[in-house]
């Protein structure tokens, strides 16, 4: 027997944001936009409101820079202040979104208020764009629509953005000074193999005499240089392609790179500790909005940058939710300091646990701050010192035949 099979859902109408000018009823001149999937849909629109069309114009922005997670942080911080004093969620969009500098950044959040316009609540319209807008910001947003307090809960989404943006910034940071000096260290040290050495060869061979050990061994690496110089650069960088590619697609790479680099010496305390610090303060958030200590951990996993973590904490997500306390799930996992296992179990027994765990963020943030600028001043003399004796052997090399022909001479 044929069945009928089942109907297609229609696909969604794109529609375009119509700047239009017209008149009313009593000759007067009216402008505004509308969005609509067409200029005759526009112009049917308007003149069931009484509105005689004069003008219509299709909204076209310019194409703009990636929206970045700063780009959003600065948004939610002009949302909330603006809530906060009083003005309208659909005129803060607008005012926030028109005057943005970043064209992508004004187009995305005059599409947002085009949604709620249409009667989508806000944490709705947010969830349609989860490139920018993850599971913790939407779910707060929600919270806060649903208690009536979505300025308190943009004003501490704006504060936990901001602290999330200066950690991240401070590890790059502390990561990036030596990574850089080494690409430079390599860069020279690849000239000099490449340009200089070459030319003291030529020299060296009107000599006549035998080279001592080091300016040989560093004429052959620099033979090597010059005739395989594009198959050691290609290989560099095919090899960091490669590596960034099989990390963004390959989770067994991200695991297994994240439980490395918690182990590196010096970096992985460092690392570690500003994970615990996104852990500790994403969950502090979450709670002190309200959401349930189990709904809180969905975010709290993903939001802590670290697959160990992440995973980690969905074992501790599965034991709160068998009735394990959360300071007992924690110390199973064997990831948290006892510093930090026991300001949560004093939390949970006052009942403040959020309070605890905010201390707890602030107290790891100022410990990755002193840890960074300790880095800094410790890996300026070391770097000094390897590119010293790097540069400075290089030098003496190809200065040593140099001197002993000048003993020979004198």
């Amino acid at each position: 027997m044929a069945t009928a099979k089942p109907a297609r859902k229609p696909a969604a109408t794109k529609e375009f944001t119509f700047l239009w000018e017209g008149k009313n009823k009593d000759g007067k001149d009216l402008r505004g936009e509308l969005r609509a999937p067409s200029e005759s849909v526009v112009n049917a629109t308007l003149r069931r409101q009484g509105i005689r069309v004069t003008k219509i114009s299709k909204q076209r922005f310019k194409s703009g820079g990636k929206i970045t997670d700063k780009d959003i942080t600065l948004f939610t911080r002009q949302l909330a202040t603006m809530m906060k004093a009083g003005v309208p969620l659909l005129q803060a969009f607008d005012i926030v979104g028109r005057g943005h500098s970043n064209p992508s950044v004004g187009k995305l959040l005059l599409d947002i208020k085009a949604d709620v316009e249409t009667g989508s609540s806000l944490s709705q319209a947010f969830r349609k764009f989860p490139l920018h807008f993850d599971a913790l910001y939407c779910n707060l947003v929600a919270a806060g629509e649903q208690a009536g307090i979505l300025e308190t809960l943009l004003d501490r989404l704006a504060t936990y953005k901001e602290k999330m943006q200066a950690l991240i910034s401070k590890i790059k940071s502390a990561l990036f000074y030596p990574l850089s000096i080494i690409i430079m260290a390599f860069v020279i040290t690849a000239v000099i193999m490449i340009f200089v050495i070459p030319a003291f060869k030529e020299v060296f061979k009107s000599f006549g005499a035998d080279l001592p050990a080091p300016t040989v061994i560093v004429i052959a690496i620099s033979d090597y240089f010059v005739e395989y110089w594009w198959a050691i650069f290609g290989s560099i960088g095919g090899g960091v392609y490669a590596f960034i590619q099989a990390y963004k697609r390959s989770e067994t790479m991200q695991i297994a790179f994240d439980r490395y680099a918690l182990r590196v010496p010096v970096f992985g305390d460092v690392i570690r500790k500003s994970t615990v610090a996104r852990w500790t303060r994403t969950l502090a958030t979450m709670f002190a909005a309200g959401v349930p200590l189990v709904e809180s951990l969905d975010s709290v996993g993903g939001a802590s940058g670290n697959y160990v973590y992440k995973s980690a904490t969905k074992v501790i997500q599965s034991e709160v939710a068998t009735g394990t306390n959360l300071t007992t799930a924690m110390q199973n996992s064997k990831l948290f300091d006892n510093m930090v296992i026991q300001m949560v179990a004093i939390g949970e027994e006052s009942g403040a646990l959020d309070s605890m765990l905010e201390k707890v963020s602030s107290f790891l943030e100022a410990e990755v701050d002193d840890a960074v600028e300790a880095l800094s001043s410790l890996m300026e003399p070391m770097i000094m010192a390897v590119l010293g004796v790097l540069i400075g052997g290089l030098v003496i090399a190809m200065y040593l035949p140099i001197f002993k022909l000048g003993a020979v001479v004198g």
